[in-house]
């Protein structure tokens, strides 16, 4: 579990973050959205580091990041797995490779136990196949699925995934939101998803925190957007009142069957 609390964040005059509170849970997928500019991606560098609040704490299972030291802010960041927007492979490692570089890092395994936990990982993301082969040889959505195995590979406690599906086709990216939210139950991790994908929000949002303009507009899962009565918060999701006709339909509906 990670709480945020009372963080503000400003560039000189300007607050790009403004008293904000929230509690990400375990095992649940915690999504951050908002429209660009929005605030998102400040809020998660707050939480990874990269980025000091002028105000507030981000507590770690108890633990306040904020007023630690470089040791202690270590620790905890070797707790973290990460998945950037744009993958981070590295080019000239195979597959395989890439998913053992944490543990080449930060592991005391032989090689042989480091070559079967990458392999555990990969296995896990359907990509055991791959593991020869280089990023360029693989799809856009491997290259996400291997970024996932690598970013799981040190057992982290702690899972923060930057815009996941962007540039995904929707098929891809609901395998990707299925494998985040499979991964997030399976290993009890608090997995924190920063998204403009309105298909991942009504798909995997389990805890949901809407940032307006710096600011903590709504919080609430899935099932409570469909009858949200947040006009912002409705222009984000639906984007047209005829489309939120439509899909509320369609999730009544689907709950109906179920």
């Amino acid at each position: 579990m990670i709480e945020v609390k009372h963080l503000t964040k400003r560039f000189g005059d300007k607050t790009v973050l403004d008293d904000i509170n929230m509690v990400f849970e375990s095992g649940k997928t915690n999504l951050i959205i908002g429209q660009s500019g929005s605030g998102k991606t400040v809020l998660m560098k707050n939480l990874v580091g990269l980025l000091t609040p002028t105000s507030g704490d981000v507590l770690y299972d108890g633990r306040n990041f904020v007023e630690m030291d470089k040791r202690g802010k270590a620790l905890i960041r070797r707790e973290m797995g990460m998945v950037f927007q744009g993958s981070a492979l590295f080019d000239s490692l195979t597959v395989l490779e890439n998913v053992m570089f944490p543990l080449d890092m930060f592991s005391a395994m032989t090689l042989r136990e480091r070559t079967r936990r990458a392999q555990e990982c990969l296995d896990r993301v359907n990509l055991i196949d791959a593991q020869n082969k280089y990023p360029s040889e693989i799809s856009g959505g491997m290259q996400k699925r291997v970024a996932i195995a690598r970013a799981i590979v040190l057992n982290p406690k702690y899972l923060f995934c930057d815009e996941p599906n962007s540039g995904l086709d929707p098929k891809t990216s609901l395998v990707i939101d299925d494998l985040l939210s499979g991964i997030t139950k399976e290993f009890n991790t608090t997995t924190i998803i920063n998204t403009h994908d309105m298909n991942s929000v009504m798909g995997i949002g389990e805890n949901i925190l809407f940032i307006y303009k710096g600011h903590k507009e709504w919080q609430g899962n899935k099932d409570q957007v469909i009858d949200s009565t947040n006009e912002r918060l409705n222009d984000l999701v639906f984007a047209s009142d005829l489309f939120r006709k439509v899909k509320k339909m369609e999730i009544k509906e689907e709950r109906k069957e179920q």
